[in-house]
């Protein structure tokens, strides 16, 4: 397995009655298995990633590492996630589509600083 796209349906993502755009889930499941994409590119739907500011996000894992998207709030955010998981699949290389760079975020981690006493 080259990829994985791990899309959060957690306790934000996804939450219409909270304001937020549907993930398109079923589409998803399905648009993996008309192009047979399991066996090179993994969809996990996951609980909640963490960055919950950021609505509606997905992991992207490569070999390369680790691509945050946040706020897919259009279809065609998804349609893009599907596009980029087809080309990896073809070993067309991991460029990340247009209308995805723009939804690109760095997570940092979580720091805890205790001062001196």
């Amino acid at each position: 397995m080259s990829a994985q796209v791990v899309v959060c349906n957690g306790c934000c993502c996804g939450r219409v009655e909270k304001g937020h755009n549907e993930v398109p889930i079923d589409a998803l499941k399905s648009a993996w298995d008309e192009h047979e994409l399991h066996n090179q590119v993994k969809l996990t739907i996951s609980g909640c990633l963490g960055p919950c500011s950021m609505h509606n996000v997905s992991l992207l894992k490569t070999e390369n590492g680790l691509t945050w998207l946040g706020n897919l709030t259009e279809r065609e955010h998804y349609d893009a996630l599907i596009h980029w998981a087809c080309d990896i699949a073809e070993g067309q290389g991991v460029d990340l589509p247009e209308i995805l760079q723009e939804r690109r975020f760095v997570r940092l981690q979580e720091v805890v600083i205790r001062e001196q006493e």
